[in-house]
């Protein structure tokens, strides 16, 4: 796939304990994305933040089992990257999602390392 040039990069603020079908939402809006052919996610998990409702959420040593900020990254040409829009509508009942403008310079898979 090549993917140089005007993008669309798609941001996804969710909870780490946001499920869809039992599964953490995060990995099923990461395997749909695949799924449909988009170029890649990459899914970040933040140690302190808070949301919609004001409720800290945090790393602090002891509450590690707090539910953490988890951000889902997508860029693709924008085309697809609006494709996409209503399958999130479906999956996200909580959650901030945003796009905007990039310029990929580089996107390659490489070569297999030996």
């Amino acid at each position: 796939m090549k993917l140089e040039g005007e993008g669309t990069l798609l941001r996804i603020f969710i909870g780490e304990l946001d499920k869809w079908h039992r599964r953490p939402l995060y990995e099923a809006i990461v395997l749909r994305a695949r799924e449909l052919g988009l170029a890649g996610a990459t899914v970040l998990r933040g140690p302190m933040g808070f949301g919609a409702h004001s409720r800290l959420h945090t790393a602090k040593i002891l509450r590690l089992s707090d539910d953490l900020p988890v951000i889902i990254e997508i860029v693709d040409k924008e085309e697809k990257i609006q494709a996409f829009l209503p399958e999130l509508d479906r999956m996200i009942p909580d959650g901030m999602v945003t796009l905007e403008k990039v310029r990929v310079i580089m996107y390659r898979a490489g070569r297999p390392k030996a």
